[in-house]
């Protein structure tokens, strides 16, 4: 029997996206809300989901789901436990973003160090053509080659900013995990990164025990200078703890591309900065048009290799 495959949000991904190799039924829908998602997974054996939650409510009335396909790294928004109770299998997107993550996280911390919205604002304020010199002093402007980076997570996208950062001449600590006594040879101890970095990066996954990872207390560990920067998971710091820090001038900036809740369309604490040393970009540093078609081929690979009987890049 022909496997009935249904995408539950392809305008999540921007890409050629071919259609597997093997007798299939295929069903797309640009977005799926939660009351579509069981109807429109009647009957479905393979459901490919980027954002669309399938939690355990809703799995228990797709009795003939065989296997999810998430176009995603992450997999939050699938009730693993259950699928793996369930014999459902779950493959997810292994390394695809590990050249257009990175490129994001270097422009915001190049665009923060050198006080790049700052500076802009001057010039439309008139501020360089009023000036008496070339130049205007107006801003600091700090490199990055002999500063330090704290790197929070260590997996493809961590290594690949820890290439960057060498390559930009900076000093690179590995955080050790948070709460542990026992530090792992070439790591350092996870307070004393927040302390000793001027830059520090998260990458890694949100889960029970990395929630809010970095809040109040994390937060005044840090340098008076230090930057935050954020591109795996909003809820992996305490949202309002960092608008507090940044209002106070606690630390020197920050750069965020994810938000807790994504769309905000309730709001977020961050949503209200209008600060020269912020960032916020829309959960976009994935997205280079390369690293989507390499996802979106991933993805169907993924499909094939379970119809094969061979599933891979498996989490359930």
């Amino acid at each position: 029997m022909a496997e009935k495959i249904v995408f539950l949000d392809s305008t999540s991904i921007i890409a050629d996206i071919r259609r597997p190799a093997f007798p299939h039924q295929w069903e797309s829908y640009p977005a799926t809300t939660a009351e579509q998602i069981v109807a429109r997974l009647a009957g479905a054996t393979v459901a490919i989901t980027n954002k669309v939650p399938l939690q355990r409510e809703t799995l228990e009335q797709l009795p003939g789901l065989k296997m999810i396909a998430i176009a995603a790294t992450g997999t939050d928004k699938v009730d693993i436990a259950c699928c793996r109770e369930r014999g459902i299998v779950v493959s997810n997107i292994r390394d695809y973003s590990v050249h257009t993550v990175p490129e994001h996280v270097f422009m915001l911390m190049l665009a923060l160090r050198r006080n790049l919205l700052a500076f802009r604002t001057d010039l439309k304020q008139g501020e360089w053509q009023r000036a008496g010199q070339f130049c205007l002093f107006t801003h600091p402007v700090h490199d990055l080659h002999g500063s330090t980076l704290g790197l929070i997570g260590h997996g493809a996208i961590g290594q690949a900013v820890e290439r960057l950062a060498v390559a930009f001449g900076m000093e690179v600590l590995l955080a050790e995990h948070k709460g542990t006594t026992d530090v792992r040879p070439g790591y350092t101890a996870f307070a004393s990164v927040l302390h000793e970095s001027d830059v520090i990066t998260l990458h890694l996954p949100l889960n029970g025990q990395t929630r809010h990872l970095i809040g109040a207390a994390e937060l005044a560990l840090m340098k008076p200078h230090a930057l935050l920067i954020n591109t795996a998971r909003g809820g992996l710091v305490d949202e309002a703890a960092l608008a507090d820090a940044l209002n106070s001038g606690r630390i020197g900036g920050a750069g965020f591309d994810v938000l807790t809740v994504e769309p905000p369309s309730q709001g977020n604490p961050l949503l209200d900065l209008d600060l020269p040393n912020f960032i916020l970009t829309p959960h976009i540093a994935w997205s280079g048009r390369e690293a989507m078609q390499s996802l979106a081929d991933q993805l169907i690979a993924n499909i094939e290799a379970y119809a094969a009987g061979t599933p891979q890049n498996r989490v359930a």
